[in-house]
């Protein structure tokens, strides 16, 4: 059965474009190759990390979007954690796929007076 999945993971800074490119075009292969179809993959650029990760301050955020059945997971973090060039990552399953469709807005209640002592 297959299941929609989102991926995020932070590659170092100080690597060139190329090696972005080599390491995006090392992941979409593996996940092709085991069977993950609709891959999207969008580049968020170098962003300034929360927290430090390995002395370092910022990283290059991707993202991931795809369909599969599950059995790739493990294998590709794999793959990011022996590598040297993604500092985290994080997998996670999506229930509803609708990204056009933003997600509705609890309406605002005002608050009740409260009657002072005086």
């Amino acid at each position: 059965m297959s299941q929609h999945y989102e991926m995020i993971f932070i590659l170092r800074p100080d690597l060139s474009e190329e090696q972005v490119n080599q390491a995006l075009t090392t992941y979409k292969e593996f996940l092709t190759e085991n069977n993950a179809t609709d891959l999207q993959v969008k580049i968020w650029g170098k962003r300034r990390l929360a927290y430090p990760i390995q002395k370092k301050v910022d990283g290059i955020y991707v993202q991931f979007n795809y369909q599969a059945d599950g059995t790739q997971i493990a294998p590709l973090e794999r793959m990011m954690r022996l590598g040297e060039d993604v500092l985290r990552y994080l997998t996670i399953k999506l229930d509803k796929v609708s990204p056009e469709t933003p997600e509705e807005e609890p309406e605002a209640v005002e608050p009740e007076p409260v009657a002072s002592e005086a």
